[in-house]
């Protein structure tokens, strides 16, 4: 097994790996390899629904989710899918899984099962070295600040997808979902500083108004968003990915109109946020 960074700031990718095979030290060092540097990629898995569960539960508890629908006869995978007919995408912006939880995902496992001839990479972003980045007063300023997070403007039946063609597909829209988390927490592996803030789910500072808070948030987004802290994920059928929810933004590209695009998500239980 040989892992290698594939960006400065975030991404590695694992080879000369069959998931199904793996042994404890390699799946060790494949944590590790999430742990710090955010993302692992994986290529050329051939992995049934019954071995991508079971990888997925050698990495933790299984969070069932709320809002995408399940693969049909494994609740425990929740299918992330366009048809060639959709003009909207699953995730199309900057995020963070699940930050809207009391307790939000550890992070995701992602398997891509039809894949269109070109288009539809995912963007990841650190957030370690986007904190890195910032000015020690700002930092100071950050540690005393919570954030208040949300789904309800997203998921719910007023929310933003309830508005697309994506409507149909996905459930959940009388859920509400909402948590308040520090603005910089520490990794609960690495205890690596992280900046914990996110465009899509994020409403505002707690005690802030959204508007008192928008320029700050404004201003962090587009740290986060330099394509220095970038790194860059090109699918084919087989190919997987596993991330860490705590360190990264993520985004997939929605450039491939006319052509269909399923991937098969397992989300992995976390822990409470400090």
């Amino acid at each position: 097994m040989h892992i290698q960074p594939i960006a400065d700031h975030c991404g590695a990718e694992a080879s000369g790996i069959d998931l199904k095979t793996l042994d404890d030290a390699e799946l060790s060092a494949l944590k590790a390899a999430v742990a710090d540097r955010g993302v692992l990629f994986v290529r050329d898995q051939e992995l049934s629904p019954e071995d991508h569960i079971a990888f997925a539960r050698r990495w933790g508890e299984i969070d069932i989710n709320n809002y995408f629908p399940a693969n049909g006869g494994h609740p425990e995978i929740a299918e992330v899918r366009k048809a060639e007919a959709q003009t909207t995408n699953i995730g199309g912006g900057w995020h963070t899984d699940h930050s809207y939880d009391q307790v939000p995902a550890m992070g995701s496992i992602l398997l891509a099962r039809e894949t269109p001839p070109t288009g539809g990479d995912t963007l990841f972003s650190s957030l370690g070295a986007a904190y890195d980045s910032l000015s020690d007063g700002l930092k100071a300023t950050l540690e005393t600040l919570r954030a208040v997070h949300s789904a309800d403007h997203i998921y719910g039946s007023d929310g933003v997808y309830a508005k697309t063609d994506q409507a149909a597909d996905l459930k959940g829209h009388e859920i509400h979902a909402a948590a308040i988390h520090p603005a910089v927490i520490r990794h609960p592996v690495t205890g690596r500083k992280i900046l914990y803030v996110n465009p899509a789910f994020t409403l505002h500072f707690e005690g802030w108004t959204r508007e008192e808070s928008m320029p700050l948030l404004a201003y962090l987004y587009s740290v986060a968003m330099r394509s220095e802290f970038h790194c860059r994920l090109q699918w084919a059928p087989g190919s997987l990915a596993v991330w860490d929810n705590r360190s990264t933004w993520h985004l997939a590209m929605n450039d491939y109109h006319g052509h269909r695009r399923l991937m098969h998500r397992i989300t992995i239980s976390g822990v409470a946020l400090s």
